[in-house]
């Protein structure tokens, strides 16, 4: 794709500044039928690099499928220079079914770069890989929370790999956590092989939550600003958090918990997190925060039983960070209501002496 003029892509040729809607065949049903990801490629009038955005890579993970139809439902919006793949929803097999898994239950998010000999989810991979991420020079690949989770929103990369950084803190979602992701996960194999990727999370699945959607459109045009896709600067809050820490707080008993936090929220060491009691209200038992951190997910489902994740805990360095965190996202209106908007989807009490 040398001659920006005119550049080929899925089999069609598209002019700079033009616009088109087509698909990527990636495997065929039972009855022989193709089975096609539909996407938008959008090009800018001037070179530039070439952006992938991907939701639904777990199919019942909804909330990156709704910021990127945002984007769609605009005829006249892109990229002044480069060109931009917006895929609203990229395991279309688990789309189809609701579901995270492909019909035979893997995770298409384990299976990258993919095997052209292998499994279907395997070959699905390939497919992607080789026709997306190897002609790309960046990406951005938006999740939820996994079933009956909600996740604050946050970007998620490899600290190490400073381009990523960059794109990471560009986007602005206010909270940033360190890591490479899982052997096999689209984002560590598309960052190892030369396309720079980083993941969003926010919210749950099997909704568009516009709060959510409001912060991950705003990181899209960040991104594409940081890059000099699009003109303007970055909407980037001050003094975003990084996490190279996170535990999971886990029930010690079974029964019903009463939350004494949402997403979002600031704790510090030994605060109250939520409450363990039976039914009747007899046998409490309080967890606590093991540290001073910042609440980036927790669970949706109010029972529980030993053992089982309740709250997600980043690690903040001390309580003086913990106001600073607090005092930052306040200040930012896209922070401030998704915190707002997500703790509505939690009965939040206060804890009893």
């Amino acid at each position: 794709m040398t001659d920006w003029k005119t550049q080929t892509w899925f089999g069609h040729d598209i002019d700079a500044g033009q616009h088109r809607n087509t698909e990527l065949e990636i495997s065929e049903s039972y009855s022989g039928r193709n089975i096609a990801i539909p996407l938008r490629v959008v090009r800018g009038v001037e070179p530039g690099p070439t952006v992938f955005v991907t939701g639904a890579l777990h199919g019942d993970e909804l909330n990156g499928t709704g910021a990127i139809r945002s984007f769609l439902a605009d005829p006249e919006w892109g990229p002044v220079r480069g060109n931009v793949l917006m895929i609203p929803v990229l395991n279309v097999l688990g789309f189809e079914r609701h579901s995270r898994y492909l019909p035979d239950r893997r995770d298409l998010n384990r299976c990258f770069p993919g095997n052209a000999s292998g499994s279907m989810a395997t070959r699905m991979a390939k497919v992607i890989f080789d026709e997306i991420v190897a002609k790309c020079d960046f990406g951005i690949d938006l999740h939820t929370a996994a079933v009956r989770r909600t996740n604050y929103p946050n970007v998620r990369c490899d600290f190490k790999n400073d381009e990523c950084l960059r794109l990471a803190t560009a986007f602005g979602a206010g909270v940033i956590l360190d890591g490479r992701g899982p052997k096999g996960s689209f984002r560590r194999e598309a960052t190892a092989a030369g396309c720079p990727t980083i993941v969003v999370e926010g919210g749950e699945v099997w909704k568009v939550e516009p709060s959510v959607v409001d912060c991950m459109t705003r990181g899209i045009v960040n991104v594409l600003q940081e890059l000099e896709m699009i003109d303007g600067e970055p909407e980037v809050p001050e003094n975003q958090v990084k996490l190279k820490q996170t535990k999971w707080v886990r029930a010690e008993r079974g029964g019903f918990m009463d939350m004494h936090v949402s997403p979002g929220t600031t704790v510090v060491k030994g605060q109250p997190l939520a409450t363990n009691s039976s039914l009747v209200q007899e046998d409490q038992n309080r967890l606590e925060a093991p540290f001073d951190g910042i609440v980036i997910g927790m669970t949706t489902l109010p029972a529980v039983q030993p053992g089982e994740p309740v709250i997600h805990l980043g690690k903040l360095s001390s309580p003086k960070t913990v106001r600073r965190v607090e005092k930052q996202t306040q200040a930012d209106e896209v922070q401030r209501t998704a915190q707002e908007h997500l703790s509505t989807n939690v009965q939040v009490v206060e804890p009893m002496d």
